[in-house]
């Protein structure tokens, strides 16, 4: 069933205004374009109408296709009579007597920016999102998108916006070329009525978007281009399909001419609706969304409390990036620690991080100076009366926290909600000390609080859901994407993929070539990389199931990474490595197996991920977290699994339960309890059910 429609109203002007109305984001879908193509057919049709200005209702043009249209089952052809990209180019851009222009507010993406460049003219408000995201979901622009940008805004700013699904604002799209001018939102739909009346008696150029070649560079030029543009990608995850796709859709239209071009996009854009990497990139979409509706908190018709002013409690590195977090996001922030050394240390750090979004052009000096406003330092509690939340971010020791939770309960006011960034020790336990166990939560942040967008809620059995809904609404505002769980599971994951990397390693596979493969395969770093970025210290190599000496031994020589790193922190090999390699192999009393250091890659990346698969289901089974789709965005979010695999869960699910079953009982009985699959994995395996699907275990959420 569809849903959606448009209006149309034609004023005393002349001026027919249809809009979009498909709430909240004015979504297309097909309905909304039957309802688009029947007002465009009678708009033409009557007399009294000279143009037309395209907009979308309660401030929102248009918020692209509806992502479950794609797999409907039904084409667009047969809903509509014509394909979408037809629809644009006879109804709107082909229009011989009346043209449209775009009235732009709130947002324009995907398929609501491919419609609004088939205009003839664009006016937005200053802060009006645009962009083409398609390529995040794993297929490309399949309404003209591909030809009209570059013919727009120049080829090289093309590429930019869609093989990074970057968006920009009104304003910068009007530098761009993108829009013609932009206004206040108040004065946004007449300002477009009198552009478009001047359009249609003359007085304005009538333009084609898709047949201008003023943006566009010589063949040659754009070849030079094009090619640059694939060797940066190339960088990362520039082989995938849409990608390759883009390039040759964008390069066909720049060569054979833009109806080449469509014919292409067309071919693509179908095609690549169902290939794996455009299901697991959209199953990777929806799971990002769903990790913020939970039952039993975001169901029961609570309001959310608003939280202006923050406590930190520890100027360290991690406590440093937290107030960098909340200052960004316009929160006030009071940064406590014991001494004016520590104190100006965590300053330092704050500004540090601050001034490194100036240099990259994500805040001017200007909004710097704003920010670091917002930040307090102080050596005692007395300001943190009126606090509405307050995170304690100190070492992991359970004395000193509880120590400091005591403080907190005795200086915040009963409303306020005390969190640890706490990622080994029992919630119960730092709480215990207390009488404030109803308003306890655990906020990891991670290591990396400043560059990780995950944030891990941690809940104990009396943590009410009101409490945990305010935590949820303040994820959104710092930009995070929120998971609630009984302990952290980002680092029992972690945890497992280091385990698995430094066994190998131990028992005879090169280092370098681990995090090669790994990478390869799509993994953001490799696991030795990884290590050195996040987590490099003595606790990271140890477990029940396999205990590693060799970061312990280069931490005796004060040794603190895999790579050496130049003032860019470009990594390279490190030739000495090899000897604190061999000296770990010894310890563990190893001998190198030439089979392992002739290991194939598909070896390499099972013989690590699926450790972590087997970690995740037995997370599942205790019930520390609720749903498998969950531990697809952590493992993506906190540790770098490819996004364009789905997510762990997701991409184990499409290697089989019965396969990850098997190969570790036999890694488990060649090389002992690090392979051992647990029963829940054997369970399903046996029954040869989906690892993704409803598990059996009740949540002790």
């Amino acid at each position: 069933m569809g849903k959606g429609i448009s209006t149309m109203e034609v004023g005393s002007d002349g001026v027919a205004l249809i809009t979009i109305v498909n709430p909240p984001v004015n979504a297309l879908s097909y309905d909304v374009l039957i309802s688009l193509r029947e007002h465009y057919e009678q708009a033409m049709k009557r007399e009294d109408v000279f143009a037309i200005v395209l907009t979308g209702a309660n401030g929102r043009f248009c918020g692209g296709f509806d992502i479950n249209a794609f797999h409907s089952g039904t084409g667009a052809k047969e809903k509509l009579g014509i394909t979408p990209n037809e629809f644009l180019s006879y109804y709107i851009e082909g229009a011989k007597k009346k043209p449209s222009v775009a009235a732009i507010d709130g947002l324009a993406l995907g398929g609501g920016l491919e419609i609004a460049m088939a205009c003839h003219a664009r006016i937005s408000t200053p802060n009006a999102q645009l962009a083409l995201p398609e390529l995040q979901l794993g297929i490309i622009p399949g309404m003209g998108g591909t030809q009209r940008l570059p013919r727009l805004v120049g080829l090289p700013k093309a590429l930019e916006m869609m093989l990074q699904s970057k968006s920009i604002k009104g304003k910068e799209a009007e530098s761009l070329g993108l829009i013609d001018s932009y206004t206040a939102s108040q004065d946004l739909i007449s300002a477009a009525r009198s552009l478009a009346l001047q359009i249609s008696e003359f007085k304005k150029p009538w333009i084609k978007t898709l047949y201008r070649t003023d943006r566009l560079p010589s063949v040659k030029d754009a070849r030079a281009i094009l090619n640059l543009a694939r060797t940066e990608l190339q960088k990362g995850q520039g082989n995938l399909e849409h990608f390759s796709a883009c390039f040759e859709v964008v390069e066909t239209g720049v060569v054979l001419g833009p109806q080449a071009g469509l014919v292409k996009e067309g071919y693509y854009a179908k095609k690549l609706q169902d290939s794996e990497t455009s299901k697991s990139l959209m199953h990777f979409f929806f799971a990002q969304r769903a990790t913020s509706k939970v039952p039993g908190i975001t169901d029961k018709g609570l309001v959310p409390n608003k939280i202006k002013k923050v406590g930190v409690v520890s100027s360290g590195t991690i406590g440093s990036e937290i107030a960098t977090v909340f200052v960004l996001n316009n929160f006030r922030v009071i940064l406590k620690d014991q001494n004016e050394k520590s104190l100006q240390s965590g300053l330092a750090k704050v500004r540090e991080n601050l001034q490194s979004y100036v240099k990259k052009g994500k805040i001017t000096q200007e909004e710097f100076e704003k920010r670091i406003s917002l930040l307090t330092v102080v050596f005692n509690y007395e300001q943190f009366g009126d606090l509405d939340i307050v995170i304690e971010a100190c070492p992991e020791d359970l004395s000193l926290k509880q120590n400091i939770f005591c403080d907190l309960e005795k200086y915040c006011s009963s409303k306020c909600i005390i969190a640890t960034n706490n990622s080994t020790i029992d919630l119960n336990l730092i709480g215990q000390m207390t009488n404030s166990q109803d308003r306890i939560i655990g906020a990891n942040f991670f290591s990396s609080a400043k560059l990780i967008s995950l944030l891990e809620i941690i809940r104990t059995p009396k943590t009410p859901p009101q409490v945990l809904l305010d935590l949820l609404h303040l994820a959104k505002h710092l930009q995070k994407t929120p998971i609630i769980v009984r302990n952290c599971i980002v680092n029992r994951m972690i945890l497992a993929y280091a385990h698995a990397a430094l066994f190998l390693v131990d028992f005879g596979a090169d280092l370098y070539m681990v995090d090669r493969v790994l990478t390869k395969f799509g993994m953001q770093m490799g696991p030795f990389r990884f290590i050195d970025q996040v987590v490099f210290n003595a606790s990271i190599s140890t477990g029940t199931k396999y205990r590693s000496t060799l970061i312990s031994s280069m931490l005796q020589d004060k040794k603190t990474g895999f790579y050496l790193y130049d003032e860019k922190r470009e990594a390279s090999q490190d030739l000495d490595i090899i000897k604190y390699v061999e000296k770990s192999r010894r310890n563990s009393g190893f001998t190198p197996d030439n089979k392992m250091a002739k290991l194939m890659e598909k070896d390499i990346i099972e013989m690590i991920l699926f450790p972590v698969i087997n970690e995740a289901y037995k997370i599942l089974k205790e019930g520390i977290c609720i749903k498998s789709s969950d531990l697809d965005v952590a493992s993506v979010l906190g540790f770098g699994f490819p996004s364009y695999r789905g997510g762990i869960m997701f991409w184990a699910d499409l290697l089989g339960a019965k396969n990850v079953y098997k190969r570790l009982e036999v890694w488990s009985t060649k090389y002992g309890e690090i392979f051992k699959p647990c029963d829940y994995l054997a369970k399903r395996a046996s029954k040869e059910l989906s690892l993704g699907a409803q598990f059996e275990a009740k949540s002790r959420l």
